[in-house]
């Protein structure tokens, strides 16, 4: 178990240049100590004393902002700590998500993938200016007329446990969304676009249309809360007990009606598969629809066990 002062010093060096760390951790648990034995001195229990210093020393990203000599004055010091969080944490996912779907809106819509992929960057690239010039803009105008914000005060006690050690990383975290934001945009695409022609020259739907009623929107809606849950992991830095039952929840609520359709032949499209001979002769419909379930409950599995492992791993 940490002291308080070992809490405050991590959560104070972890944005300080890493060459300058040793030389400020001991520098300040020095004047740290020195003005908790000056409190105790005096007759002050020496945990009251510890919190109260530690009070007045103030918030740790201010305080390591003065060491590194990094000025907090894009908008003003008041709420610039609130402005650069909410600025990473918008732009980790926004922009990436956003030109992704713009892409492939544009490849579908009769464009090259080229033109598809290009489309996506730029449109990323204007998200990311606009985000950042919004935020900055909005904050600036609270720091200037004074605005409260009602954000708490910061206190000891928002100090984390002790130097946090990051299991999911933000490349992680941008892959799976990624991957995600690509699958939902295939499902409704897949209905428009999915390069199989009718004998005309319609568009042959790989999945039931029948699903529309209800199944596909539901499993979009899994697919949309898996997102939310890969940016709640991300913010946390690690997994819990409640992110681990809720990705079981989503993965079991996305597998289990999966394999249930496929299992009963309701998942692909009938004339999909009256469209190519091969799939209707023997038992080549039945070998894949066990394939799918097969990999299917594989992955669910995995993904699950996996949570789980890293989990304990972390509590260990």
């Amino acid at each position: 178990m940490t002291t308080l002062t070992d809490r405050y010093l991590a959560a104070t060096l972890r944005s300080v240049p890493v060459a300058r760390r040793e030389g400020i951790a001991t520098e300040l648990r020095a004047s740290i100590e020195d003005m908790v034995e000056g409190r105790t001195a005096g007759g002050q229990d020496a945990t009251a004393a510890e919190r109260e210093v530690l009070t007045e020393l103030g918030d740790p990203g201010q305080l390591a902002a003065r060491y590194a000599d990094r000025r907090l004055q894009l908008i003003g010091p008041t709420y610039y700590l609130a402005w650069e969080r909410l600025l990473k944490l918008l732009l980790s996912f926004v922009p990436a998500t956003v030109g992704v779907l713009v892409g492939l809106v544009e490849a579908a819509d009769g464009g090259t993938v080229g033109e598809g992929i290009g489309e996506g960057i730029a449109t990323a690239i204007q998200v990311a200016i606009q985000i950042a010039f919004w935020v900055t803009l909005v904050f600036a105008i609270l720091e200037r007329t004074n605005t409260p914000l009602g954000l708490p005060r910061w206190s000891v006690d928002q100090l984390p446990e002790g130097p946090v050690h990051r299991q999911i990383t933000l490349t992680d975290v941008a892959a799976s969304i990624v991957f995600l934001a690509l699958f939902i945009a295939y499902l409704p695409m897949q209905h428009f676009r999915s390069f199989v022609p009718t004998d005309g020259d319609g568009n042959l739907p790989i999945l039931d249309p029948a699903l529309w009623s209800f199944w596909l929107p539901f499993l979009i809606a899994v697919l949309v809360a898996t997102i939310g849950l890969e940016i709640a992991k991300y913010r946390t830095g690690r997994w819990t007990w409640p992110l681990v039952a809720l990705n079981a929840a989503l993965d079991l609520a996305f597998a289990v009606p999966v394999v249930w359709l496929i299992s009963t032949d309701r998942l692909l499209n009938p004339d999909f598969v009256a469209r190519f001979e091969w799939l209707g002769e023997g038992e080549n419909l039945n070998t894949i629809a066990t394939v799918v379930v097969v990999g299917t409950v594989l992955v669910t599995l995995w993904d699950i066990v996996e949570s789980v492992v890293k989990k304990r791993r972390n509590s260990a």
